[in-house]
């Protein structure tokens, strides 16, 4: 029996050395940080949602039955008072225009609104939405300061009646806190959504009217309307606007909603034609004096703009959030675009290359191989790893397993099978890294595999992968690895997973001299490559992916053999596969971190420096890490935006993905049928992906470590080789 001073176990059974009270309690607050986070942009996409309700012009609704509403009040003016049980109604006094304008404040064409206004010096009401109060308070703030009104026209211009009753107070009590924030008042004028002339108020308005009234509201309806949100233009406007002759009117216009250009024309023609005409101009409060007593607006108290303020700021930081969202999905899109149009190129580019009659790495390859098979409490599956090394085909195989300090008889397993071609050396615990080290110093040979002690190879995969060694440039060589335990869905998504981002991106990688990581469940290796690569290092998690990119900076290429084939054993729960995918990304920018150097260094490093780690970090870290923005989003699109668009546009995701993957799968000689499955592990399976980066960004980023755990082995691949 060998041994081998390896040091402190830090591998797939231990952890990394770490003071073991402060791990949870660090894991523990990453978890709430998540949490909160979560929470927080839920949160925004709710008020953004809400605060974005799409909504059509007015005057659209026919009225209903007006039984309820009095006969007083429906013949009456165009201001009804229900406050204190009262059921008044007022009409304009005679050559006097209440000019109204709804649905603002728009910063291009309230502006314009309020330039002609003050052109003419006339003063005007505006009834303005909540939420477009809140993302320009400066022009309420602007419209009192000029001297004009402000009233209510709801926060989300809903039709009030089609709500509860909370839900309506809310869209009133909302309206009125942006105004104090914006303004520093508090209005009692509202006007309906929807809404035309007093005459047309049916049952259901009557009573919003009324509860209104209940909240010390008074309500605006119109006398004559602009029909401007019809933009039939300026003349049209402008008739529609005068009242008959001598008579006074509440004109309706409005300052948002669409392009308000006409209704900014018609303006500037209409004040001065009614002033020829020998009419006056007031706001409403201006308008009634004294008939309509109350109706001047308050001082917003602190407590009121506190209120406002905070609504105002949400809705703000929800627009930013969405905006931002917006953005990252324009650049997740193009990213996925572009990666997409490369993987399809260098892989088609490479398959004819590799496939072509007169391709040949050289002069085939017999040198003697040494497998180097790592292993801890591998007793499931340690035999039947063991047996299809040693069988293969290659002529001189030398099968190496490295027991990690193993307790339950892998050793002795692998001594039972009583192979000539196999050895067992036992060393002390130290981890994969320092058992491969190990291994390395004890092989016999100058060709090297690394093998999983949970991978079954086909019997030629050995001297395929070996072959490309002919090329005295090539250090190391991936193999293709396949997920062999499929029965279950999981197991069927990483085999989906694994033709599709593992396969083929290593193609586009070779093709680009920066492939980043030679899978540990097969890969070739010259020793002189590993021992000028410093060997296997134990200060990242990721060793396999570590030794790779050290690798490439030592002058070696590195490529891949697809037609070396080996069957792994997956995780087959969720909680296992998010243990080793969490592992793995965590190591990977563990070791990209650690060659950060590369980037600004000479030579062989610099070259993969500036080609290679750019690379991952776009397309392995961040446009994963950014890729939920489309299922965010489209989710969003189905409940609050228009269906039928973002269902297109998630499908047109999907339809990338299955094109990408039908490639995939013909390159690697795959039958389609596990492709079913798709459609499924981008609505489970992707989201589970994005969260273990998600973790292990978070991890990174605030400095922790992450605690290594052996995964339960099933045996199932073990079994079915047997």
């Amino acid at each position: 029996m060998a041994t081998y001073r390896a040091g402190q176990r830090i591998g797939d059974t231990q952890h990394v050395v770490m003071p073991e009270p402060s791990q949870p309690r660090l894991r523990g607050r990453r978890w709430i940080l998540a949490g909160i986070g979560t929470l927080v942009l839920a949160n925004l996409l709710a008020i953004g949602a809400y605060a974005n309700s799409r909504f059509a012009p007015d005057n659209q609704n026919k009225p209903g039955r007006q039984d309820t509403v009095p006969a007083a009040v429906r013949d009456g003016g165009p201001v009804v008072d229900t406050r204190a049980g009262r059921s008044a109604s007022h009409k304009v006094p005679d050559r006097t225009i209440v000019l109204t304008f709804d649905d603002g404040p728009d910063p291009r064409w309230t502006s314009q609104v309020l330039d002609v206004l003050h052109k003419h010096g006339v003063k005007a009401t505006f009834f303005v939405i909540g939420s477009q109060a809140s993302r320009h308070p400066e022009f309420v703030e602007r419209m009192v300061r000029e001297g004009h009104e402000v009233g209510a026209h709801t926060f989300t211009h809903p039709d009030l009646p089609g709500l509860a009753g909370w839900r309506q107070r809310l869209e009133l009590s909302q309206t009125r806190s942006a105004i104090a924030y914006a303004a520093g008042i508090t209005t009692p004028l509202l006007r309906l959504p929807y809404s035309s002339g007093v005459d047309s108020l049916d049952d259901e308005h009557w009573s919003v009217v009324r509860a209104a009234g209940d909240q010390a509201m008074v309500t605006v309806f119109d006398d004559t309307d602009s029909r401007d949100w019809a933009r039939p233009g300026a003349d049209a406007i402008v008739r529609n606007s005068t009242p008959d002759d001598g008579n006074g009117a509440v004109v309706l216009m409005h300052d948002a909603g669409g392009d308000r250009a006409q209704t900014v024309a018609a303006l500037d023609r209409f004040i001065p034609q009614m002033q020829q005409r020998g009419y006056r101009f007031a706001t409403v409060q201006e308008a009634f004096g004294t008939a309509a007593p109350d109706l001047a607006p308050g001082r917003a108290s602190t407590a009121d703009r506190i209120r406002g303020g905070l609504l105002v700021w949400a809705v703000k930081v929800s627009d930013g959030t969405n905006r931002v969202l917006w953005v990252l999905l324009l650049l997740v899109g193009a990213l996925t675009l572009l990666r997409t149009l490369v993987l399809f190129g260098f892989a088609l580019r490479h398959a004819r290359r590799r496939r072509s009659r007169t391709w040949s790495w050289g002069a085939e390859v017999n040198d003697p191989v040494t497998v180097l098979v790592p292993a801890y409490n591998e007793v499931r599956t340690i035999a039947a790893a063991v047996r299809s090394l040693a069988t293969g085909t290659h002529p001189v195989i030398e099968v190496l397993v490295i027991d990690d300090e193993s307790d339950d008889g892998t050793a002795d397993e692998v001594a039972a099978l009583d192979l000539p071609n196999v050895r067992v050396v036992r060393v002390p615990g130290g981890g994969k890294a320092a058992a491969l080290n190990a291994g390395v110093a004890l092989a016999s040979h100058d060709l090297l595999v690394m093998v999983d002690a949970d991978t079954v190879v086909a019997p030629d995969a050995i001297h395929k992968l070996v072959q490309p060694f002919a090329d005295p440039g090539v250090g190391a060589v991936a193999g293709n690895v396949k997920v062999g335990n499929r029965r279950r869905i999981i197991g069927r998504w990483q085999h989906i997973e694994y033709v599709i981002g593992f396969n083929l991106d290593r193609r586009l990688y070779e093709t680009l001299r920066c492939m980043p990581t030679i899978p540990g469940a097969l890969g070739g290796f010259r020793k002189a490559a590993v021992l000028a690569a410093g060997g296997l290092s134990r200060a990242t998690l990721a060793e396999d992916t570590d030794l790779t990119m050290a690798i490439h900076r030592a002058g070696w290429r590195v490529v891949y053999e697809e037609s070396a084939v080996a069957r792994t054993e997956a995780p087959n729960t969720l909680g296992q596969l998010w243990r080793q995918r969490y592992r793995w990304s965590y190591g990977t920018m563990q070791a990209m971190w650690r060659h950060r150097r590369a980037v600004v260094e000479k030579g062989a490093s610099g070259r993969f420096g500036r080609r290679g780690l750019p690379f991952i970090a776009l397309f392995s870290v961040a446009l994963p890490l950014l890729a939920p923005v489309l299922d965010i989003l489209a989710v969003y699109g189905l409940f609050f935006l228009d269906r039928k668009e973002a269902l297109i546009a998630w499908l047109a995701v999907l339809v990338i993905q299955v094109l990408t993957a039908i490639l995939a799968f013909r390159l690697d000689r795959e039958p389609l049928r596990p492709l079913w499955a798709l459609p499924f592990q981008q609505l489970v399976y992707r989201q589970v992906m994005y969260l273990v980066l998600v973790h292990a960004a978070a991890t990174a980023l605030t400095g922790g470590l992450l605690r290594w755990q052996h995964l339960r082995r099933s045996g199932e691949v073990a079994a079915d080789a047997a």
